[in-house]
């Protein structure tokens, strides 16, 4: 299952690069580290959370990169630093990059039109601008239904069918409205201009470069080997007594063509070594860093609530991006302290973005 819609309130109004040297702090890092292991198994018990991994990058540096729990519970196979999660919706921060690459590279112009790019769209999509895919303010009418299936309950193909023939959500650029058709066609986009499959394209120029050998795509359908087993507390319906409050299997779908809104397997230390990767330069540049977290303006010229691909949380007193995912995987950027913090999960309904803020407290001057 597709994860949950999020939607941030604040936006980016500063130009900044992040992770610079660390500066002084309140406490050590091996405090702020100790403080964070134990938060850790503080929130693992209280919300029963199987699995976790835990990524702490400090002034260009990994300082913190463990793991704890299970990976699955009814074989008592320990998670591990390698274990593979899921970080769904989080990957679209992956397809902002790619974006930004190919403007880099001249092959895509972000303020262009996607009827430059794709071919046999409804005749209302065709003016929607790249940046407004980006930014989750195209209008268009969203693939996936409320359940997070695609819509129909049908084939990805019949999915995709049936939403060019819906009616647009709102006007191009009227509003925010975070949906999965947005990416579906940025995928498209980069299949389109580089000659090769989106998910080719994101192994070849983000996790060979980043050093993020295991990472992969797929969902609980796919073979996908050292991947953790997701599970929920969330009741099932049965007649069972204790439905309410024991832990199952959740199993998750992300056909193929969503993969560029929400198909990664990955670790907490290989996320970590991407968002290196990005502040080094050495995925995009570093001007290119600020024009991603700049956000996409309304109509109306407000300022709408993500970048190209980023969630853009605060801008005062101090900067903050972000990617979650699934309710079980967040990442938190903090570029004025010289942080960012991973948290991965296998419990749907963990929802570590709620208590990452916590832990990135312990390290901050």
């Amino acid at each position: 299952m597709l994860s949950g819609k999020y939607c941030v309130t604040t936006i980016i109004t500063a130009a900044l690069l992040w992770l610079p040297s660390v500066g002084a702090a309140a406490r050590t890092v091996d405090e702020a580290n100790a403080m964070t292991r134990q938060l850790l198994q503080q929130k693992m018990k209280e919300q029963r959370i199987p699995g976790l991994q835990v990524a702490v990058i400090k002034g260009n540096r990994i300082v913190l990169s463990e793991s704890y729990g299970l990976a699955n519970v009814e074989n008592r196979v320990p998670a591990s630093k390698t274990t593979l999660f899921p970080i769904n919706s989080a990957t679209k921060s992956f397809t902002g990059i790619a974006m930004m690459q190919l403007a880099e590279a001249g092959l895509v112009d972000l303020e262009a039109p996607v009827s430059r790019y794709l071919q046999d769209l409804p005749e209302a999509w065709r003016g929607i601008r790249i940046r407004q895919l980006l930014g989750h303010t195209s209008g268009l009418p969203d693939i996936v239904d409320q359940k997070g299936g695609p819509i129909g309950g049908g084939t990805e193909i019949a999915a995709w069918e049936a939403v060019k023939k819906l009616p647009m959500d709102a006007a191009v650029g009227a509003q925010f409205s975070y949906n999965q058709t947005n990416y579906v066609l940025l995928s498209q986009i980069i299949a389109q201009q580089t000659k090769m499959p989106y998910e080719k394209y994101v192994a070849k120029h983000q996790f060979a470069v980043a050093n993020m050998p295991l990472s992969t795509f797929g969902d609980s359908y796919d073979l996908v080997p050292n991947a953790a087993t997701i599970y929920a507390t969330t009741p099932r319906g049965t007649s069972a007594p204790d439905d309410s409050n024991r832990l199952s299997k959740w199993i998750y779908e992300i056909p193929y063509g969503l993969w560029g809104g929400a198909g990664i397997q990955t670790t907490a230390d290989e996320v970590a070594h991407w968002l290196i990767a990005l502040s080094n330069g050495r995925l995009i540049s570093t001007a290119d860093v600020r024009k991603m977290w700049v956000p996409e303006k309304l109509n109306s010229g407000v300022d709408g609530e993500w970048g190209a691909g980023w969630p853009v949380l605060q801008t005062s007193p101090h900067l903050q991006v972000a990617g979650f995912g699934g309710a079980r995987a967040a990442f938190f950027v903090y570029p004025d302290e010289g942080l960012a913090i991973v948290v991965l999960t296998n419990l749907a309904g963990a929802n570590p973005q709620r208590f990452v803020p916590q832990i990135a407290e312990f390290y901050k001057p």
